[in-house]
């Protein structure tokens, strides 16, 4: 059976972000994907208008449902919800040092919804940032982690926290044509990317973007490989992204 990336995500019932952005990049990243379920959300392409976590208890017994009949290769996390359910997937890894671990550290919604109280979320991520083999932070959330304003001042602070790799995302910097991203490995830039900036706003790039690299990961790529391939699959499949309300929010068409 192919390689398997464990999701620890929230469902989005529009199928843009969440667990269905997972499946769907690590199906095409040549992976296979399975989803211990965080959160039901309530929400479209546009807003988040809610969520219901699942409890510590019921996280823990999906993804250890799974051990030992699927052959889990990395971890991916994206909305966790609670503090609760932040500690019992620290709990997972631990008991599972083998498996590699990428951490998308969601806070918001590219919509500016809540998904989950960002002030306690914050401190509770301190404990998995160790644990990672990446983090994949948008800029918003690399300050909110840090504290700092200044991205390389904050970049160095996640690393002082104990992280392994950083990948800084660039898209939501004040660069009107084009976007940066810089991979960091043991508090040294390792490589960049720039790609030509977009019109709009896309629900669940971040999501797609971890998502791959966890499939990559998963597959054997080195970490530099695996972000490689997966910011050039990204571009690819926002530049084809669909637009459900016109001048809303689009959705990566991931196929």
């Amino acid at each position: 059976m192919r390689p398997t990336v464990l999701c620890f995500s929230g469902l989005d019932p529009s199928g843009g972000a969440g667990l269905q952005a997972d499946i769907e990049a690590i199906g095409q990243s040549g992976a296979h994907a399975a989803i211990a379920c965080t959160a039901l959300t309530i929400q479209n392409s546009q807003q988040v208008f809610g969520f219901e976590a699942s409890s510590r208890e019921l996280l823990l017994a999906q993804a250890n449902a799974v051990v030992g009949d699927l052959p889990i290769r990395c971890v991916k996390s994206g909305m966790l919800g609670t503090t609760e359910n932040i500690s019992a997937l620290a709990e997972f890894l631990r008991a599972h040092p083998d498996y590699q671990y990428v951490l998308d550290p969601v806070l918001v919604a590219n919509s500016g919804g809540s998904l989950g109280n960002q002030e306690t979320l914050v401190k509770a991520f301190i404990e998995l940032i160790p644990l990672a083999s990446i983090l994949t932070p948008n800029t918003v959330e690399l300050r909110a982690l840090t504290g700092f304003d200044d991205l390389e001042t904050a970049t160095q602070k996640l690393f002082e926290m104990g992280a392994k790799a950083v990948l800084v995302k660039g898209g939501h910097e004040n660069t009107p044509d084009y976007i940066r991203n810089a991979l960091y490995i043991q508090g040294e830039m390792v490589a960049e990317s720039h790609c030509p900036r977009l019109q709009g706003e896309y629900h669940g790039s971040g999501c797609s973007l971890a998502s791959f690299i966890a499939g990559r990961l998963a597959l054997g790529d080195e970490l530099v490989q695996a972000v490689q391939h997966a910011e050039t699959w990204l571009f690819g499949v926002l530049k084809n992204a669909e637009t459900p309300v016109p001048d809303g929010q689009k959705i990566p068409k991931r196929f």
